[in-house]
């Protein structure tokens, strides 16, 4: 059941993430040279040439591995996570961020890389500063997504706003470390690629710093670094974590000029939705995606928005078959996954048709958020900017797929893009994820993956960017 939105406060929970058993069975991978183990690295997410160059030299065993012996061990993966700081149950009329912060265990990056290099796999400490990343990069996502090509090729000229509450004051310099470690090209205020604003659009009067809502940005900011390279990123910055106020963020970020906007918050449904809806999130001719949450089975707002694109949760894992990943619905426990259900007050959109909830359905598509199977962030900002992390949640989730959007040109200046995966449904364009549930419900497809359309993933997650475009 969804928290309601009163007691901010609380202490933060830690629980335990255990990666499900990936698909075993495989054809024997042999790289017979130093270059060949080079560029396995890079498919490994280890970042630039000279990165996983540096790599090989250590790793003889990477020319024997197999795809069955490294998806065996990535299923071995296990994490303690909590909430970041911006996390906490939301007062009414609030939003809590969607974001879960790794503090120990071992993530299937981790295992991932051990067994390509046949060594144990080393765990990460609550708190430690971490050399290099310990969760997926932009090789990864990329390659998990079908990406490599577009993000190679388009996105040049493409704004994804970023809206969150509070200020990062180390965001740009966060985003460059992320960058220059993973071979991208940098994205700074002065060659105009990077800008930071306030939800007046003002770029010196900006919020109140927050070190946890500093957190949820970096992971926001890196996601759409490792999706969509080439694309433009503005950071909007609301004055607190309001439903009005992030409202209001979303519409300077349209009025900026975003075609792409990720909403990484939420909090539970009221009967103010459909006010917000007009009043912030309908926007045609704008892609806006919104985070299912991570609280398992249940229905959140901005999510349940008709005018968003809802993004739900998965586990992305190494596999051995064809595509090369596999993925499941992410749900740690009963009350820890992504969100799905039917909305209690939002209208359903017409390109919606399933007939279990007559009203929205959440989600639209999916994307990884199960921290187990987590994503790189570098963050230095606050308690817990120690450096490199890796983070889960739907906040993940939600900027990778705005990303995709991006990625796949600028959406019909009257279209809903949230409509355009169901013109794709059930094609080659989205992989069906059809295995997981995030909770008990009476009416099966709202907490339970199938073939076709499900609560917990909607459709899937992209292949490609062609369900992503009108």
């Amino acid at each position: 059941m969804r928290a309601s939105r009163s007691g901010a406060g609380g202490a933060v929970s830690v629980r335990l993430a255990e990666s499900e058993a990936s698909e075993s069975a495989a054809t024997e991978r042999r790289l017979g040279s130093a270059a060949a183990a080079t560029a396995a690295l890079l498919i490994a997410g280890l970042g630039t040439a000279a990165h996983a160059s540096a790599a090989a030299d250590t790793t003889a065993s990477t020319k024997k591995v197999s795809a069955k012996t490294v998806a065996a061990q990535v299923a071995k993966a296990h994490v303690q996570y909590e909430k970041a700081a911006c996390g906490a149950t939301p007062k009414k009329g609030y939003a809590a961020c969607n974001a879960l912060r790794v503090t120990g265990g071992t993530t299937a990056f981790m295992e991932k890389q051990a067994a390509l290099k046949g060594v144990t796999p080393k765990t990460i400490s609550p708190k430690a500063a971490s050399a290099d990343p310990t969760g997926y990069g932009p090789s990864d996502i990329q390659s998990a997504y079908g990406l490599a090509s577009a993000a190679s090729s388009s996105g040049s000229g493409e704004t994804v706003a970023i809206v969150d509450a509070y200020d990062d004051p180390n965001a740009e310099s966060d985003l460059a470390t992320y960058r220059s470690y993973y071979g991208l090209s940098a994205c700074t205020t002065a060659n105009g690629c990077f800008k930071k604003v306030s939800q007046t659009g003002s770029t010196t009067s900006l919020p109140t710093a927050d070190s946890g809502w500093a957190g949820e940005e970096s992971l926001d900011v890196d996601m759409v670094s490792a999706a969509c390279p080439n694309c433009n990123i503005l950071l909007v910055e609301a004055k607190s974590a309001t439903d009005a106020n992030l409202g209001t963020a979303v519409n300077e970020a349209v009025a900026l000029g975003a075609k792409f906007v990720s909403n990484s918050y939420g909090g539970s449904e009221s009967s103010s939705d459909t006010t917000y809806d007009t009043s912030y999130y309908k926007h045609p001719g704008v892609a806006i995606t919104a985070s299912a949450g991570d609280e398992a089975y249940g229905a959140e707002y901005p999510a349940g928005s008709q005018y968003v694109t809802s993004v739900g949760g998965t586990a992305l894992k190494t596999s051995s078959n064809s595509r090369g990943w596999t993925e499941s619905v992410w749900k740690t426990s009963s009350t820890e996954g992504t969100g799905s259900g039917c909305s209690a007050y939002d209208a359903k959109p017409t390109w919606q048709t399933d007939t279990g909830c007559t009203k929205r359905m959440i989600s639209d598509v999916s994307a990884v958020a199960d921290p187990a199977t987590g994503v790189s962030v570098y963050d230095t900002y606050g308690a817990d900017g120690t450096g490199w992390g890796t983070y889960g949640g739907t906040s993940a989730s939600s900027p990778i797929i705005a990303s995709v959007y991006a990625l796949a040109g600028t959406p019909g200046s009257s279209d809903y893009p949230a409509k355009y995966p169901y013109a794709k449904a059930g094609t080659s364009a989205l992989n069906d994820v059809t295995s997981g549930n995030n909770g008990s419900c009476s009416t099966s497809y709202f907490c339970t993956a199938g073939s076709g359309y499900d609560g917990p993933t909607g459709w899937g997650t992209p292949e490609g960017v062609s369900a992503f475009t009108g």
